[in-house]
């Protein structure tokens, strides 16, 4: 289950980076059903994500990106920005 749910993240990224949002919303809406399958063969309940996602909200207001040193053992990653269309090369 955890490789699928990798395979839908890794297929939404690539609609996304190759401009197709309906292929985007697709392929969420399976991201999003194997994400709940997952979590519900580990014992997941839904409300303790939110939970987690209300708690982060507090910590750290509304931010589209949380610096990573602030968050406990983890290191500071760069972050690449997603184009909305294909760019293309230059010669």
């Amino acid at each position: 289950m955890a490789k699928k749910l990798a395979e839908e993240a890794v297929e939404v990224v690539i609609d996304a980076i190759n401009g197709q949002p309906d292929a985007v919303v697709r392929e969420s809406a399976d991201l999003l059903y194997n994400l709940v399958v997952l979590w519900v063969h580990a014992g997941v309940h839904p409300d303790d994500v939110w939970a987690e996602m209300k708690r982060r909200e507090r910590m750290f207001g509304i931010a589209e990106k949380v610096p990573k040193d602030m968050v406990q053992g983890s290191t500071r990653r760069k972050v690449v920005a997603l184009e909305t269309r294909r760019v293309r090369k230059r010669r």
